[in-house]
């Protein structure tokens, strides 16, 4: 298995969202140059790629020394294994399929890999983020749990998911290996998820509730600071906003956790709102089903716990542990009878995680085709 922490190559990277593109360049799993970052023009495809170009640019002048690969997220679909770049609804410039990679392979002669940016968001909070860091605290508190699996989903101008099984990302036979933002719509089954879990849905809830026009200038930090009472605005309108989105991100990952037992990190500019969406959002992780009798039974077959609550933490960390004894020996078996996960902010940031997932992701892709 690869270890980031340890390695000496250097490799290019760039979080590519639709406002804005963050570059930075990465050796031994720490930055090794100060991110910076450009407008995406993700409407306009001379402009975007003339940008990304200049980008890397500017990190092999800042450099001074040959990079060993270039790795970066974009929003899918795309094929990846080629480097070929679909039709993306937050990039209208991509229209038709355009070989990103290809195209700076031949510009740089280095090897480039491109991924989505929720597979490498998970990715970097599993090797270097929320993963090991909770492991290292349930360690210290004498847990006897420890957890190998994580679903990371980011949280911004859209929905992305990864995932990683016992270090191990899983991209797919098609490079669709989480599309969370295609499981069902809580509110209306003719929507996607990610119809209720988006910038342009706080912006439609909002206006909806407050009996005003769409308004697309209007941002969740806006609404944000509305509820807070901040700015003047309709608060109870940004309030249930709030309480919306929260409820159907946790319809969502109730559905991803469901099929996948592992941490969820969340990361991305939303979250700054966690204070107002996490609340149903565990509200709705934790309801029941009732079946045509009326008869009520959990959701989900684990508990799940709420990692930035640390009053909760020592429950979680030490969980319901028996010893039960092997029939016909007296050997007796410890065990935790407790089944659980839980949902967690990245300590990384979204942009760090996604710049520290496109590292391993390169080296691992480097090392496989030796």
């Amino acid at each position: 298995m690869i270890n980031p922490n340890s390695d000496n190559r250097t490799v290019l990277t760039l979080d590519a969202g639709g406002t804005n593109f963050v570059f930075s360049a990465i050796k031994g799993n720490k930055e090794v140059t100060t991110p910076f970052t450009f407008p995406a023009h993700a409407d306009d495809l001379d402009k975007c790629l003339k940008t990304i170009a200049q980008g890397f640019d500017k990190l092999i002048e800042l450099l001074k020394y040959p990079a060993d690969a270039i790795s970066f997220a974009f929003p899918g679909p795309a094929d990846y294994d080629k480097g070929i770049i679909g039709d993306l609804p937050n990039f209208t410039a991509f229209k038709g399929g355009v070989a990103l990679g290809p195209m700076l392979e031949d510009r740089f002669n280095l090897p480039v890999f491109i991924n989505n940016d929720g597979n490498l968001f998970a990715y970097g909070e599993a090797l270097a983020g929320l993963l090991p860091d909770l492991n290292s605290k349930l360690k210290a508190e004498g847990s006897i749990k420890k957890f190998k699996n994580v679903i990371g989903i980011t949280l911004g101008t859209g929905m992305g998911c990864g995932l990683v099984l016992d270090s191990h990302l899983l991209v797919g036979d098609t490079s669709c290996g989480a599309e969370i933002h295609n499981t069902l719509n809580k509110f209306n089954s003719n929507w996607n998820a990610e119809e209720s879990v988006s910038t342009r849905a706080i912006q439609r809830i909002y206006a909806k509730e407050s009996g005003s026009e769409f308004n697309n200038s209007i941002m969740p930090k806006d609404i944000y600071n509305i509820a807070k009472g901040k700015m003047q605005g309709d608060k109870q309108a940004a309030i249930q906003t709030y309480k919306m989105y929260g409820e159907a991100l946790g319809s969502s990952i109730a559905n991803v956790v469901t099929l996948i037992d592992g941490i969820v990190v969340l990361g991305g500019g939303i979250t700054a709102a966690w204070d107002l969406f996490s609340p149903s959002m565990f509200e709705e992780l934790n309801r029941q089903y009732e079946n045509f009798r009326g008869e009520k039974s959990n959701r989900l077959s684990f508990k799940i716990f709420n990692l930035e609550d640390e009053s909760v933490f020592k429950e979680f960390a030490n969980g319901n542990v028996c010893e039960i004894q092997v029939p016909g020996t007296k050997r007796i078996i410890k065990y935790d009878d407790m089944p659980r996960t839980a949902v967690g902010l990245s300590k990384l940031g979204g942009s760090k995680a996604i710049m520290l997932g496109a590292y391993a992701y390169a080296l691992q892709q480097l090392d496989s085709n030796i």
